[in-house]
């Protein structure tokens, strides 16, 4: 035992050595690495900064859109946009790493031309997090290794002696002219070790193991689990390994694909369908990509797919679009859905950012949403020496926007909510859709987001308001209730809700027939003009409904105040409720605290029979989703 001790010590000596070797090297090639994508991100600052110069863009505008890119492009832990001291846009990643911000201090990039200041702070949190479990890993699989190979030593030894011993015996009996058949047996006995054949076996097949866990944790950080794609890390490493660096690929075509159907799927027909469209559109773009075997396809993210063709002209990267929109117009035709997916088309080489080249093309996408269903748009060279091209897709949009609020461009559809129980009033949600002059469906949530990001989500709520009422009063459909949508910055409009307050006197019938919905979020922003919008929506004989709720912080306290109708529980609290113990306690919770204050509760999404029968058992007052009710046309 002394002996196996004193081995034991000695290989923990040695491996520990190792181990700090290793850790050095690794933390030398991290903070090298840090480095140069910190170095890197400075240049892709300046680079994107200078498309804002020379235009005249409010600065409010100008901060919005130089802070959305550069947070297109990558991950960071803190950003803010400065002038002076004055702060004009601050992000904080909420999750810290003391390792990150020890290997990575706050850099700040002066841009003079805009006199603004860029500070940021790279997140490497995700890289860390990697490496400090391989590290872990090779920690303990060292430590095991040591204890194997001292036990191993120490029964090597032992049956070493015990040969040696059995062979001077032999020598011995040889002397007094003993037979030499046992000599024979002890020296086959040396050349064959069973203890040591049992542990290099062993060692064997836990470095096999250890090799394969290491390369299940590389398939999990850089491939999508859901198409089974390489993810945006291993999009941005073949980026720059494969075309910035030394490489046979000098120039190319990069197409932005986003799915513009996937948060209405999500909300009209489930989660489980939007998984699947976005599975049948990766599968369209291989499908496509299978004439040409040097693409490559990446999932930046929930709703965009990167294809780069490497050496490849913006001429064949077009017809190769046209293409995608073919097959994305067949799988259209049979879902019946109101559009698949848009691209945008950037011709590159080994001079440009890759920063640059996703803003680029994502515009594009911006402005082939504005044209034909499912349609494309290339963004060649010429458009970036005319300094417009970051304001070309908005500039697109707004045309479009104010077409549909002048002509009055507007479908409604209406999806019942189910109520559980004879004694539960509850009502249908009015869900728009928009067209464009051709009177193709344009994509919903980029409708939306644009209006927003243009300050046209006022107008655009009137449009709904007003549509509404005029398609409720003239079919004379007032025997049910339908809830309306408002958007936060329009209950923060004075004049917005001076406009509404008015309409809704003008029309009592219909305002005692409709049921407004809130975002919890969207109250949160100003309690005081919550509170005076949901006064004045009971004074006029209409109802509210506070959406998304359970997202935000919000006490019972502030709904006690507010006295709103309905909470609409959030998606995330009742998918997968059946097989969800946590949320269904959270869920029976808010239903007695809610019930306890009159306040009836709703939950959407509701995908399966066995979601919604759990739900009743919950107490739940209605049930909102694709397997209860489908939208149609109001």
């Amino acid at each position: 035992m002394y002996k196996f001790s004193k081995l034991f010590i000695k290989n923990i000596f040695f491996a520990s050595v190792f181990i700090i070797a290793l850790g050095s090297i690794a933390f030398f090639l991290l903070s090298n690495y840090v480095n140069q994508q910190t170095f890197a991100q400075q240049k892709t600052i300046q680079t994107i900064s200078q498309q804002f110069i020379g235009n005249d863009i409010p600065e409010k505008e100008l901060v919005t859109k130089l802070s959305t890119i550069l947070n297109a492009q990558n991950d960071y832990q803190n950003l803010s946009i400065k002038r002076d001291s004055l702060i004009l846009f601050d992000y904080q990643n909420n999750y810290i790493h003391p390792l990150n911000s020890f290997i990575e201090q706050r850099k700040t990039v002066s841009i003079t031309e805009l006199d603004l200041q860029v500070q940021y702070q790279l997140n490497f949190i995700s890289l860390i997090d990697l490496l400090t479990q391989l590290f872990i890993g090779v920690i303990l699989l060292s430590i095991l290794f040591v204890f194997i190979s001292a036990r191993l030593n120490y029964k090597l030894q032992l049956t070493i002696f015990s040969i040696i011993s059995k062979q001077i015996s032999n020598e011995l009996a040889q002397i007094n002219n003993s037979d030499f058949i046992t000599k024979k047996q002890d020296n086959q006995q040396l050349l064959e070790i069973p203890a040591l054949e049992e542990g290099i076996a062993e060692i064997k097949s836990m470095m096999t193991e250890q090799f394969h866990n290491t390369a299940n944790l590389e398939i999990e950080a850089h491939v999508d689990t859901l198409t089974g794609i390489e993810n945006r890390n291993r999009f941005v490493q073949f980026y720059e390994n494969e075309i910035i660096n030394d490489s046979p690929v000098n120039f190319g075509v990069l197409i932005i694909t986003r799915c513009s159907e996937l948060q209405t799927i999500n909300q009209v027909h489930g989660y489980n369908s939007g998984d699947n469209y976005i599975v049948k559109v990766a599968e369209i773009i291989k499908e496509a990509l299978f004439s040409r075997p040097t693409g490559k396809i990446f999932r930046l993210n929930s709703s965009d797919f990167a294809t780069v063709l490497p050496n490849t002209t913006l001429k064949a990267g077009e017809e190769y679009a046209n293409e995608l929109m073919l097959k994305f117009n067949d799988y259209q035709q049979v879902n019946e859905l109101d559009s698949v997916a848009y691209s945008g088309l950037v011709y590159f080489d080994q001079s440009k950012p890759l920063g640059e080249l996703l803003a680029l093309a994502d515009t594009g996408v911006s402005v082939a949403q504005t044209q034909k269903v499912n349609s494309w748009y290339s963004q060649k060279d010429i458009d970036i020496l005319t300094d417009a091209t970051a304001n070309f897709g908005n500039q697109n949009w707004r045309q479009e926007i104010d077409d549909v609020l002048s002509n009055g461009r507007i479908n409604l559809l209406l999806q019942p909510i189910q109520p559980i129980g004879r004694n539960n009033r509850v009502y249908g949600e009015v869900l728009a859709r928009f067209l464009n002059a051709n009177s193709d469906m344009l994509p919903t949530s980029t409708f939306i987001a644009m209006a927003e990001k243009l300050d046209k989500i006022t107008d655009v709520d009137r449009l709904i308001i007003d549509t509404a009422i005029k398609e409720i009063t003239s079919k004379n459909m007032l025997d049910n209730s339908y809830g309306i949508n408002i958007s936060p910055r329009s209950i923060n409009n004075q004049h917005f809700m001076i406009w509404l307050e008015r309409k809704l006197l003008r029309e009592p019938t219909a305002a005692s027939r409709l049921v407004f919905e809130i975002s919890e979020l969207g109250l949160q922003q100003n309690i005081k003009t919550a509170k005076r919008l949901v006064d004045m929506l009971h004074r006029v004989g209409s109802r509210v409904t506070v959406e998304r709720f359970g997202v935000g912080l919000t006490s019972f306290k502030f709904f006690r105040d507010l006295t709103p109708d309905y909470i609409k529980m959030d998606s995330s609290y009742t998918r997968d409720i059946d097989d969800d113990k946590n949320n269904q306690y959270f869920l029976r919770l808010m239903v007695d605290l809610a019930h306890r204050l009159g306040i009836s509760v709703l939950a959407e999404s509701v995908e399966s029979q066995e979601e919604k029968h759990t739900l009743e058992k919950l107490f739940i007052d209605g049930c909102q989703g694709y397997y209860v009710g489908k939208p149609a046309k109001l």
